[in-house]
């Protein structure tokens, strides 16, 4: 015959409930963990994945876009270049001194004497 031990039915309660008090310990620790260092690398400045491949596809984007501008430009420079070989070159203005004149300084007129 198996005798019942209420001494160990207790302990096993007991047993059990400080494992889920320390498995809740551990969670609290580590979502406060988790808290610090979301701060400690906000005051960094850094940036989320989500954002930062969001800026990336724009940056894509507009190398593209500035390429086919580019491609673009290309095509009619050397289609408006025949045009312009023809034409005389303008003469440029001559460049004016770079040294600005000082204006004269004022002199005092003399004083009366008495």
């Amino acid at each position: 015959m198996q005798s019942q031990n209420r001494f160990f039915d207790d302990l096993s309660k007991v047993l059990n409930g400080l494992a889920g008090t320390v498995a809740g310990v551990g969670r609290e620790a580590e979502a406060g963990a988790r808290e610090r260092a979301k701060e400690w690398f906000g005051g960094m400045d850094f940036v989320s994945r989500e954002e930062f491949d969001a800026v990336k596809e724009m940056a894509s984007t507009a190398r593209a876009e500035a390429d086919a501008l580019k491609k673009r430009v290309d095509a009619l420079e050397k289609a408006s270049a025949p045009a312009s070989a023809k034409a005389p070159a303008a003469k440029k203005p001559a460049a004016r001194a770079s040294a600005a004149r000082k204006p004269a300084a004022k002199k005092a007129p003399p004083k009366a004497e008495s």
